[in-house]
């Protein structure tokens, strides 16, 4: 009976610090992110300008962040945000993999150094900065190391306490699997995979698996099998994090899972050779046996020579790759009228907020692009005759001003969202502009559509307008369009690249002619020159129009960072 409560507190004891390793690396992975979060975001989109630059982007900031599903979710977020192309997306994670084989020599140091010396200063230290706010992701940062060493120490405590090595069941079992069959190895492989997927972490599975053949009770041709499933497993969670993103977000999720598939299939090949060779590498004999403090090394040597060899290979076939997976995941074409779906923000993607930030910046350059295609549609309404023509351009400009509301609602609640996490005074200031452009963007769409309206009116009681109105309004209109073009070359740019006062030039001269034409409207119906529900009918595009370019400054200002005066 005492036996079996032994075994109970030690099974425990091996579970609740294989949860203090995942959350020690998860508390590690975040503070590093959010320590450097616009430097990754600068690194990625940057130094991306081919495949081998790309790889070693992948490569260093696996390694900076401790997680390759951290560094593959954030690739897959910025192609979703247009920051990165499919084939840069495929060089990072390729990187990533590599990168990702440092934590495996962490672990194996881990169960090989005693490292109680350095976990309880980095505890004490951490919880000071915490404290002094201003540190707190440092802080954060030590508390997730310490808390990832000191579940290493615990895990090595708890396998020597579980003393399976003298456990006959135990080793009678493992011992009952043929190591020199394949179906064994891919069995075992599968193992690894099945587990990875469910506890969503590749770290606590290569620390079970260092740990059971630390021990001496799994020959090492089972523990690598259980590595090799965990390769597979760990593209889940870019996979499952991709279902809802846009097709270029899945496709880069895809190319990883082709790419450690490929991997595994090359090594299961020769994997008798290969395995003997990482041994012979580091010095242990497999036929042997004994020698168990070298296990967890070579565990973390074939990890590393498969992630190296695999990307040494396939560096090569990034087009190829990339095309695959566009065949394997072509776009989904809609016949008809688009269904509603933003372009850049994937609210299913993790991130970090400096992310969320950047994609919501885009997707309101799209807002502000999609407005000035709209007034397009008006300005070629303006110009229609025919009743079916006329009806079937009515229509688009209809669907795009409900499309305009859709946009304006889920942005913010996107923005709503984002600023519920820990942010710094300068995002919450961005969230703030933003928030205000979506406004009166939505406002541009509303407009858009009110003058649409005041056209069809005009078209229903079959009114027409005068030469000199038909030549005021399209000055006017060409302006508005001069000042839509004008914003959105400012929402696309850096502040610094340009001038607010271009801005409201466009306006004056939109104010002065829209003051003009009530000035000349009310002589002209004095005169009987045209009556006056076709004056009424003038005067209220006019003064849609001059809203239009009123709300046009309010998103300049806004993106200047300021409610910026006019001079």
């Amino acid at each position: 009976m005492e036996t079996n409560q032994n075994y109970i507190m030690v099974a425990l004891q091996l579970l609740g610090s294989l949860g203090l390793l995942i959350y020690g690396m998860r508390l590690m992975s975040e503070a590093l992110q959010k320590l450097a979060g616009p430097q990754l975001r600068h690194i990625l989109a940057r130094m991306t300008t081919n495949r081998l630059t790309g790889m070693l982007t992948g490569t260093l900031v696996t390694c900076a962040v401790q997680s390759s599903s951290a560094t593959t979710v954030m690739t897959v977020s910025f192609v979703s945000a247009g920051l990165l192309t499919l084939a840069q997306a495929i060089s990072v994670i390729m990187g990533a993999n590599i990168g990702t084989t440092l934590t495996a020599w962490i672990m194996s140091l881990g169960y090989s150094v005693d490292l109680t010396a350095i976990v309880y200063p980095a505890f004490l230290i951490g919880i000071i900065l915490i404290y002094r706010r201003r540190r707190r992701y440092v802080g954060d940062f030590l508390f997730g190391t310490a808390f990832m060493f000191l579940s290493l120490v615990m895990l090595s405590a708890a396998g020597k306490a579980m003393d399976l090595e003298h456990n006959e069941a135990v080793v009678e079992f493992f011992a009952s699997f043929d190591t020199g069959s394949h179906l064994t190895i891919l069995a075992f492989l599968a193992i690894g995979t099945l587990i990875t997927c469910i506890v969503q972490s590749s770290a606590a599975v290569m620390a079970i698996t260092i740990l059971l053949c630390s021990t001496g009770v799994l020959p090492i041709y089972l523990g690598i099998a259980l590595v090799m499933g965990e390769n597979i497993g760990t593209t889940a969670t870019a996979n499952l994090v991709a279902l809802g993103a846009n097709t270029q977000a899945r496709r880069a999720a895809l190319a990883h899972l082709l790419f450690n598939v490929f991997g595994v299939v090359w090594v299961l090949l020769v994997f008798y050779p290969f395995v003997n060779m990482v041994c012979h590498l580091v010095g242990y004999d497999p036929a042997a046996g004994g020698q168990t403090h070298r296990l967890p090394v070579v565990l973390a040597m074939f990890h590393t020579c498969f992630n190296v060899v695999n990307t040494g290979i396939l560096i090569w076939f990034v087009p190829q790759i990339e095309r695959a997976v566009c065949w394997l995941l072509p776009d989904r074409q809609k016949e008809g009228q688009t269904e509603f779906r933003l372009q850049y923000i994937q609210a299913n993607l993790v991130q970090t907020p400096e992310i969320s930030v950047l994609q919501a910046q885009k997707e309101t350059a799209a807002f502000g692009q999609r407005v000035e295609l709209m007034f397009g549609m008006v300005r070629r309404l303006f110009g229609e005759d025919s009743d079916g023509d006329f009806a079937e351009r009515f229509s688009q400009i209809e669907h795009e001003e409900d499309f305009t509301d859709k946009m304006e609602i889920e942005i913010a609640r996107y923005l709503e969202q984002v600023s519920n996490d820990h942010l710094s005074s300068v995002t919450k200031q961005k969230i703030r502009q933003m928030l205000r452009e979506i406004s009166e963007l939505e406002s541009i769409g509303d407009a858009c559509y009110k003058v649409a309206r005041t056209l069809e009116r005009k078209h229903e009681g079959k009114a027409s307008f005068t030469e000199q109105q038909t030549q005021k309004l399209q000055e006017l209109m060409t302006l508005c369009n001069e000042a839509l073009t004008q914003m959105n070359t400012v929402m696309r740019g850096h502040r610094s690249e340009h001038d607010i006062r271009e801005t409201f030039r466009i306006e004056n001269e939109i104010n002065q002619l829209r003051q003009q034409i009530k000035a000349d409207n009310v002589q002209a119906v004095n005169n009987h020159e045209y009556d006056y529900a076709v004056g009424t009918l003038y005067v209220d595009m006019a003064d849609e129009l001059e809203k239009l370019g009123d709300y046009v400054v309010n998103v300049v200002q806004a993106r200047f960072g300021a409610y910026a005066k006019q001079e």
